[in-house]
């Protein structure tokens, strides 16, 4: 870690609204993921003008914490991971292939990044995610058992299939059920060796960077709230609420998507960045 900012487990706690319990159970990381999820947005600013963002502890700090920014997966499961870890929960950082809208996993390259977290009063291990830009997020971690569906906060249901590739290792698969269509949908493919901050900073280095991806392209900022999910795409404002019904807007121009950005997502856009690429 940074030896001038090093990561402050009192301010992330604030930043994140957490007053509760600061044990490695598995009550204080549903809470705590929970609490995150619904304080710190996702965003793609740097990634949006082909920059890369540190991945550096104390910048995490400085960027989500102090000031008023979000991040993507490498940002917001880092800061997680240091969180869980100075509390005393074991982690292991994991890489996943997203595959929405993929026919098949292996056709996606490892772009996120996910976490797998022990606590102290449970010998299984739990998926906690609080990084991944989509709709079929996980609100709360789920234990790492195949096939069983679990019901989260804002009415979400995921499940994880498991399956055998006759390697040495079984791959996984979170997936989130459409209400829409009633249909159970592929977020994301993963197996559970380590990766290593190394690993991350060349993928965050392509994700941020590289005209292939999609955060290089157009504007994608994401937020949770107790009644709804926020998604601002380029200048379509989309508000699915917990109960099933969607809005969408298109905003005016740059002024209004700052404005909203302001007040919708709690993001303070810096001075003389564009919201274009």
């Amino acid at each position: 870690m940074s030896e001038t900012t090093p990561f402050d487990l009192d301010a992330y706690l604030r930043r994140i609204g957490w007053d509760g319990p600061r044990s490695a159970d598995v009550a204080t990381l549903r809470g705590l993921h929970l609490a995150h999820s619904r304080s710190i947005p996702f965003e793609n600013l740097e990634a949006l003008h082909s920059r890369a963002p540190s991945l550096d502890p104390g910048d995490l700090m400085a960027k989500l914490v102090h000031g008023r920014r979000g991040g993507y997966c490498y940002e917001h499961n880092l800061l997680f991971s240091h969180a869980l870890e100075a509390l005393g929960f074991r982690v292991t950082r994991l890489a996943a292939r997203v595959v929405i809208g993929a026919d098949h996993a292996e056709s996606r390259p490892r772009s996120h990044m996910a976490l797998l977290v022990t606590a102290a009063d449970d010998p299984r291990p739990y998926l906690a995610d609080v990084g991944f830009g989509a709709i079929g997020a996980l609100l709360e971690p789920v234990p790492l058992i195949a096939g069983t569906e679990f019901h989260g906060a804002g009415h979400r249901r995921h499940r994880l299939v498991r399956a055998s590739r006759g390697g040495p290792l079984d791959l996984w698969t979170l997936e989130a059920y459409d209400r829409t269509d009633a249909v159970w949908v592929a977020q994301y493919a993963f197996t559970v060796e380590p990766f290593e901050p190394s690993d991350y900073e060349m993928f965050n280095w392509f994700v941020g960077t590289s005209p292939r991806s999609p955060f290089t392209r157009r504007l994608y900022v994401q937020r949770v709230t107790p009644d709804a999910h926020l998604l601002l795409e380029d200048g379509l404002l989309t508000e699915t609420r917990t109960d099933g019904t969607v809005r969408k807007r298109e905003l005016a121009g740059e002024a209004e998507a700052r404005h909203v950005l302001d007040v919708d997502f709690g993001i303070a856009v810096p001075d003389g960045m564009s919201l274009t690429p």
